[in-house]
């Protein structure tokens, strides 16, 4: 049990010199393991189906008729995206160095 103990400590805290095949064999694994793990191991699959399907769309001002009908942009945003079903998550306004709105950005989910 004491050399089962001993050699993991070594291998936990990387006590072999560095010219010791004990050294070559932890690097080779360490190098198997980075190319060899499948990379569907490391996907966030629930931050995948919450931000996946997310699109934003940017409408110019000249193709809103009034600017105050929130309900106009977002239409004319999931007819842009191709989403009528889509749900708007948000609208955000777009505007050019003197302040003037050029644009929104529509969230679509």
């Amino acid at each position: 049990m004491g050399f089962l103990l001993n050699t993991g400590k070594r291998i936990i805290f990387w006590t072999y010199p560095r010219t010791s095949w004990q050294w070559d064999v932890l690097c080779v694994l360490i190098l198997v393991f980075i190319f060899l793990t499948p990379k569907s191991w490391f996907e966030n699959t629930a931050f995948k189906r919450s931000h996946a399907a997310q699109t934003t769309v940017v409408i110019s001002t000249d193709v809103i008729a009034n600017q105050s009908d929130k309900g106009e942009i977002e239409r004319r945003a999931k007819q842009a995206a191709g989403r009528s079903d889509g749900q708007v998550m948000a609208v955000r306004e777009r505007r050019d160095g003197s302040g003037k709105l050029i644009a929104y950005e529509v969230d679509i989910r």
